[in-house]
């Protein structure tokens, strides 16, 4: 690391956090203001506010605007060395253009390294936090909170051969109207249970059933018996019988791929929302990389209308990252693309845009 890279380092980061600072602040000014009313109606104080919504707010509106605010910062600092001929100097004092990109690179390799760390396993946290205060402050009735119904009914798929069903299952006092188990090998049914009502047990945490009908079948012999109270241990908690549409915000990733993988195994569908999530955390921090390359490419050059043709060209740019990125998101979650191809696709384009950039080398 020589000064000329300590310098345009110092630079982007310094400009990046007054970006990024600013545009959080504006964001969380907007916010407020149109929760006033909710805040209000909450009976918190100012310091619970912070606490219990702002603490999980910050980190997840700085979250969406983190790439955008690397290539907005880039764009910035860049166009105004470059309208103040510093980018002259350092070429023509023989430093090469690719050699001059090097604490681009460093740059944006800490800030994706950053934000992957973040999006893995603490802006998750952050969610949690917002996400609960607006299910039981803004919107109780929300996907926040799960289904609010109790007349809720669950299949699910425990193991290879056992199955599972909960109806009228009601997610706040962790009970089932009725309850079955069916355990089924080459295709023939060697065990049926059946109960009344089921309960979940918080100090040994397993199930209670009441008044069960329990069948067994081992191709000879069929049996049956009545047994008035049962405990039962499935590979299901209360928390997984849940309907909540934001449930992967929450994850931190360890928690999703354990979670996409048991619903695998039981035969759920409709996973490609969690599978999203989880390569878009991946994918996203990589994209700081990819825009801050963009962004050096575009800005470099001095032009003679001045910085404005470069920031023009920025917002141009940005908006296509926007699109192509909920393009993605979209065809992978509704549609039958996979998610991992739908953000390859998405990048590649991405990628494309930052590679055909002019090359600044006539000044």
């Amino acid at each position: 690391m020589k000064k000329l890279d300590w310098y345009i380092l110092g630079k982007f980061l310094t400009t990046f956090v007054f970006t990024m600072l600013t545009i959080t602040v504006i964001a969380v000014v907007i916010d407020t203001s149109e929760k006033a009313d909710d805040f209000v109606k909450s009976g918190l104080s100012t310091w619970e506010l912070v606490t219990h919504y702002f603490f999980g707010f910050v980190p997840f509106i700085m979250s969406m605007i983190f790439p955008l605010m690397v290539f907005i910062a880039t764009i910035y600092f860049s166009s105004k060395m470059a309208s103040q001929s510093e980018f002259i100097a350092i070429l023509a004092g023989g430093v090469r253009y690719n050699r001059m990109l090097r604490p681009y690179v460093i740059g944006a390799a800490l800030l994706g390294s950053f934000f992957w760390v973040a999006s893995q396993y603490w802006i998750p946290k952050a969610n949690e936090i917002r996400t609960n205060f607006q299910s039981t402050y803004i919107d109780p009735h929300s996907t926040y909170n799960g289904d609010p119904y109790r007349s809720n009914s669950f299949y699910l798929r425990v193991n290879s051969e056992t199955y599972v069903g909960l109806r009228y299952y009601d997610t706040a006092q962790k009970r089932a109207g009725a309850f079955f188990m069916s355990k089924i090998k080459n295709n023939q049914i060697y065990y049926n249970l059946r109960a009344e009502s089921m309960k979940w047990d918080t100090a040994k945490k397993n199930w209670i059933l009441s008044n069960v009908v329990e069948h067994s079948n081992d191709g000879l012999k069929e049996t049956a018996r009545l047994i008035p109270t049962m405990r039962i241990n499935l590979n299901v908690k209360p928390e997984e019988l849940r309907r909540d549409d934001y449930l992967k915000d929450k994850f931190t990733t360890p928690e999703l791929r354990h979670f996409i993988a048991l619903e695998e195994i039981r035969g759920a569908e409709g996973l490609n929302t969690y599978k999203e999530e989880r390569y878009h955390r991946d994918a996203t921090p990589f994209s700081v990389v990819i825009l801050t390359m963009m962004g050096a490419v575009i800005a470099t050059r001095r032009n003679r209308g001045g910085s404005g043709v470069q920031i023009a060209i920025g917002l141009v740019m940005a908006a296509i990252f926007v699109i192509m990125d909920k393009f993605s998101v979209t065809f992978a979650t509704k549609g039958n693309f996979s998610p991992m191809p739908g953000f390859l696709i998405s990048y590649l384009v991405l990628l494309h845009f930052g590679c055909t950039g002019e090359h600044p080398n006539n000044y």
